[in-house]
């Protein structure tokens, strides 16, 4: 079973080196790095998304796949995948400074708050139709409303999409969306802890515990933090400078980590510190490579999860609610965007299809949450794992769908009914 694994994809507890030698951890990064670049030669060569051939890796790789497993430790995969995110939302967060978050802010709240709660409950609803507890069910409708940004955002890179409208507006409902899902699984681990009873006290602390992470980063950290980083990019030791973002990346990926947060929420607003300095583009340039090559194991761990044996008797629940967490977000967010001012139609559906289509490294977390308190049982982390391989697969191709879609302006007679014409570009 996935649960069974013995430290889960996000975890960072598990021993970089357990009591396999370093030479049994050097062959499973020898491995990791030669099927990655073989599966990425193939994917080229069809001219497909990395992000499908680092997932293919992983399920060739994986403890699960059959005759037996090529890689020797687990744990160093998994630790490896939270190094890909931290370097990933960390690179992403320097094309943010602080002006360009205010001015997605307002819409980013419009969007995410009303779109979280509506999939959340509309997936509930599902869940328990199809026989799942009260708390699976709650614990699922969490998972299952939030996107991943780290997918989502390295495809939109892949595919040149990195600075389009729709990109910005992603990424900022992402950030609330992942506020609002650490902010609600408090609360639901404090209802299961508590045989059903809501806590008001650990609830207020959870909200404040954000609210003061985040707003002590955004007003103190970028009124001295971006000085001190100018400082040191004039000395043009690129080494340095490494060393000191890297140092700031990590530590806040931990503090947030430490506080119950999200490590991808801290690595992004490290980035977006970086990004208010005058070496922003320095940062980003010495950082890429590093990037590149921890998220490539990020989602070759997410390939990792996969148990092929179980996809029979869990695929169906899976896929259902897939449909039904794709359909709300789609319908909700598109809907909001057309009518809201200053966002044409293009913008709106193309939001639309990226936030409506992956699940991956929190909604992972969320299960793994809801197992520590005994609220859930075995059967919610290996669909989670399913629902992450299909949503990872296909979004691939439902982002690219949206980046050809076109719509016409309607003539003189089509505004009177209020008709488009939809198009692509080919």
């Amino acid at each position: 079973m996935l649960h069974q694994l013995s430290v889960p994809l996000l975890s960072l507890g598990g021993q970089f080196f357990s009591r396999g030698s370093s030479a049994d951890f050097l062959q499973d990064f020898a491995v990791i790095m030669i099927v990655a670049a073989i599966m990425l030669i193939i994917t080229h060569r069809f001219k497909q998304p990395m992000v499908i051939g680092y997932i293919l890796a992983g399920m060739i790789i994986g403890p699960y796949t059959p005759p037996f497993s090529l890689i020797q430790n687990v744990n160093s995969l998994n630790t490896f995948a939270e190094l890909g995110i931290i370097m990933l939302l960390f690179v992403i967060g320097t094309e943010f400074p602080i002006a360009k978050l205010r001015s997605m802010g307002r819409i980013s709240i419009i969007v995410a708050v009303p779109e979280s709660i509506g999939t959340l409950v509309i997936v509930f609803f599902v869940a328990q139709t199809l026989g799942f507890t009260s708390y699976d069910s709650l614990f699922l409708a969490l998972a299952m409303s939030i996107t991943s940004t780290v997918v989502t955002i390295r495809i939109l890179e892949e595919l040149g999409m990195i600075k389009d409208k729709s990109t910005v507006l992603i990424l900022g409902i992402c950030i609330v969306e992942d506020i609002i899902a650490i902010t609600t699984l408090g609360i639901f681990q404090s209802v299961a802890t508590n045989g059903g009873q809501i806590s008001i006290l650990q609830v207020s602390v959870s909200i404040g515990i954000v609210v003061a992470f985040i707003g002590s980063i955004l007003l103190l950290g970028s009124r001295y933090l971006p000085k001190i980083i100018d400082k040191i990019g004039k000395t043009e030791d690129y080494a340095l400078i490494l060393i000191v973002i890297l140092g700031l990346a990590f530590g806040l990926s931990f503090a947030a980590r430490e506080l119950g947060l999200s490590v991808a929420t801290g690595a992004f607003l490290a980035g977006v510190l970086v990004a208010e300095s005058n070496s922003a583009n320095v940062a980003r340039v010495i950082t890429i490579p590093l990037r590149d090559m921890f998220a490539a194991i990020f989602f070759i761990s997410i390939g990792a999860l996969i148990d092929l044996s179980h996809i029979p008797v869990l695929i169906i629940p899976a896929i259902l609610l897939i449909l039904t967490s794709f359909a709300s977000k789609f319908l909700i967010i598109t809907a909001i965007l057309a009518a809201a001012k200053g966002y044409d139609s293009i913008t709106a559906l193309r939001t639309g299809l990226g936030m409506a289509s992956a699940r991956g490294e929190l909604s992972l977390v969320i299960a793994k949450a809801g197992q520590d308190v005994g609220a859930i049982s075995s059967s919610v982390f290996p669909i989670l794992g399913i629902v992450t391989i299909v949503t990872a697969f296909m979004t691939s191709y439902v982002i690219k769908f949206g980046s050809i879609i076109t719509i016409s302006p309607p003539s003189t007679l089509d505004r009177k009914n209020k008709k488009f014409r939809f198009g692509f570009k080919l």
